[in-house]
């Protein structure tokens, strides 16, 4: 790496990056190695809070240090509401990393990053500036919808902890996704498919991927929403705090970390999720974990749940019940197929928060889980996260009105209710079920005006729930598994397998390649961020027959995938009925499955 300070600045030329700060100018500008463009980085930032907005009203000349194999810059910068504020830009050989720093008393709302309200420098214009871009196509890691892999980078993105019903909310398939997005310089094609090669003009093909993501510890992820909100040629970040984390005295943000050079956007993430490893800010974990079991051929009911809709009505939930699922059971073993795994779905209990079983859709859920062991099967159960409904009000978190809008993890007296419930669904005193497949995480709360115990909000709040949730279930039943779709490298401690997530609005009925395309995405991802997690597959909702064959075939050649079945007979979109040759490709992929697995368990 080279380092040369001069009087007009600071350059860098380091293996996979140059960076030139030029003496006062506001701006960093940031290339590959070979000098074409990738952005004008915004040496300023602005922290607002409940009480004021932050404005940058003078600035200062960067105070360079220079090491041996890394370098640093601060700007020092001066805040119309905070008592000291900082911009740390620092680098080595292969990477950048960008932070504010404040000092001062205050409840933060919005967090702008690579963007900033400025006074300092009326000659370059006043008010909110952004960081330059030279790129063309954004990459998002959270599937949404309508779903697509790229989009052009003058559309605005989202990462986020929220989700669910409602226009512009559909986006709840991972939570938390990684929050790191990638870049390119090519133009994103108009299907949202990958750019395809390097950069223009580039004939070697070149890598040609730019990864902009965040990090920092568990302690300070108290947003809910990483937001990209792009302009002319130009973009900023936003952090969502909501006006939920107090700040008394220092703060320092989630650094923006920017990694050049990645081959694909899939290789951009995980260069991303590697450094957080690396930097200690997310736990490591072995290539391969867990017990053998947990990678056995799974049966999760919720599809057959929906497929007895189309014959008896009422709602899926309303088909949770001991009958019904002996039912699915038998129809698989008449057709040679009995899953190692069963996944007792929405909704066996008779609340979700207090997780006690309905005896009246599950009159000996205990003995039914005891017939399943003595058939050598494992059973989860389906968890809904955050609904209240059963938990005392004062363990919840509340709105102004003072209603419960979701259960409070940071309340030590919710803390142990849940884990009272765990031990009753786990212990051999209680159920005695095998772990708990965990849905609904996109539930988790959000707005300025809703109050709980302590202090996680946003992404930390979630992080604090399954911790919960997933330290109780090992020390009930060391072999626990605990499934999310939570696939962020700090949310590793706290899943065992990471499922993809239903197919819902991935494609119409007749487009299966758009429904394989989508979940390989998605399964690219979790590779990614989270190599050697066993992915459960998903199956529901398949939009047809000709779709669900595909992703059967799709999936063996994942790894470490589980091949999860949602249907025992039929699919309930279309009410296509599973035919003789799909129960022995289904017969096959299992046994090749489990092949799999016992020369796994051989070579350990």
């Amino acid at each position: 790496m080279r380092i040369e300070e001069g009087p007009d600045g600071l350059h860098v030329a380091a293996a996979g990056y140059r960076l030139d700060v030029a003496l006062g100018s506001p701006w960093a500008r940031l290339s590959d190695a070979h000098g074409r463009p990738w952005a004008e980085l915004l040496l300023d930032a602005s922290l607002h809070t409940r009480s004021g907005l932050d404005e940058t009203v003078a600035r200062q000349e960067p105070l360079v240090r220079i090491e041996a194999e890394r370098w640093s810059a601060v700007v020092p910068l001066v805040s119309s509401l905070w008592r000291r504020k900082e911009l740390v830009l620092e680098g080595d050989e292969r990477s950048l990393r960008l932070a504010a720093v404040v000092e001062g008393d205050g409840q933060l709302s919005d967090v702008h990053l690579l963007g900033a309200w400025t006074s300092a420098q009326p000659a370059v214009g006043t008010g909110f500036h952004r960081s330059g871009a030279a790129f063309r196509t954004l990459f998002s890691p959270e599937p949404a919808d309508p779903a697509r892999l790229c989009r052009p980078a003058s559309e605005p993105a989202i990462l986020d902890v929220f989700g669910g019903a409602g226009p512009g909310r559909g986006h709840w398939f991972f939570t938390p996704p990684p929050f790191c997005f990638a870049v390119s310089r090519r133009a994103a094609p108009r299907d949202g498919s990958l750019p395809d090669g390097g950069d223009d003009g580039a004939a070697d093909g070149e890598r040609a991927w730019l990864a902009i993501g965040l990090a920092g510890p568990a302690g300070v992820l108290g947003f809910g929403a990483v937001h990209y909100e792009p302009a002319e040629r130009s973009f900023s970040l936003r952090l969502a705090y909501e006006g939920q984390t107090r700040v008394a005295g220092r703060f320092e943000t989630p650094a923006v970390v920017l990694l050049p050079g990645a081959s694909d956007p899939y290789a951009a993430l995980a260069a991303w999720a590697s450094d957080l490893r690396g930097r200690g800010l997310a736990p490591q974990r072995p290539e391969e974990s867990g017990p053998s079991w947990w990678r056995e051929p799974m049966f999760c009911g919720w599809g057959a749940q929906a497929a007895l809709v189309r014959e008896q009505g009422g709602r899926p939930a309303d088909h949770a019940t001991q009958a019904a699922y002996d039912g699915f059971l038998a129809a698989l073993e008449r057709e040679g197929l009995r899953p190692g795994t069963i996944v007792v779905d929405d909704r066996w209990q008779a609340a979700y928060g207090s997780a006690v079983p309905d005896a009246s859709r599950w009159p000996d859920l205990r003995g039914w889980i005891a017939d399943r062991h003595a058939a050598g099967q494992r059973v989860l159960l389906w968890w809904k996260a955050w609904d209240p409904e059963g938990v005392p009000a004062e363990l919840c978190v509340r709105n102004g009105a003072g209603a419960a809008v979701a259960v409070d993890p940071s309340n030590p007296s919710y803390e142990a209710f849940l884990r009272a419930a765990v031990r009753g669904l786990l212990g051999p005193a209680g159920l005695d079920a095998d772990g708990l497949k965990v849905d609904f995480t996109a539930m988790t709360p959000s707005g300025p005006g809703l109050r709980r115990h302590g202090p996680e909000w946003g992404t930390s709040l979630l992080l604090r729930l399954l911790w919960i949730l997933h330290d109780e279930a090992h020390r009930v039943r060391p072999d626990a598994l605990v499934i999310t779709h939570s696939p962020h490298p700090s949310f590793a401690a706290v899943t065992d397998m990471l499922r993809l997530n239903d197919m819902l609005r991935l494609a119409e009925p007749d487009d299966e390649a758009a429904v394989v395309a989508q979940m390989r995405h998605r399964a690219g991802i979790v590779e990614a961020v989270c190599p050697g997690v066993p992915i459960d597959t998903d199956d529901w909702c398949a939009p047809d027959l000709a779709s669900w064959r595909r992703w059967l075939a799709c999936k063996q050649e994942l790894e470490p995938a589980v091949l999860s079945l949602y249907y025992a007979t039929t699919l309930d979109r279309t009410g296509e009925a599973l035919e003789a040759a799909d129960y022995a490709a289904l017969r096959a992929a299992w046994t090749a499955a489990r092949d799999r697995n016992a020369a796994t368990r051989s070579a350990r």
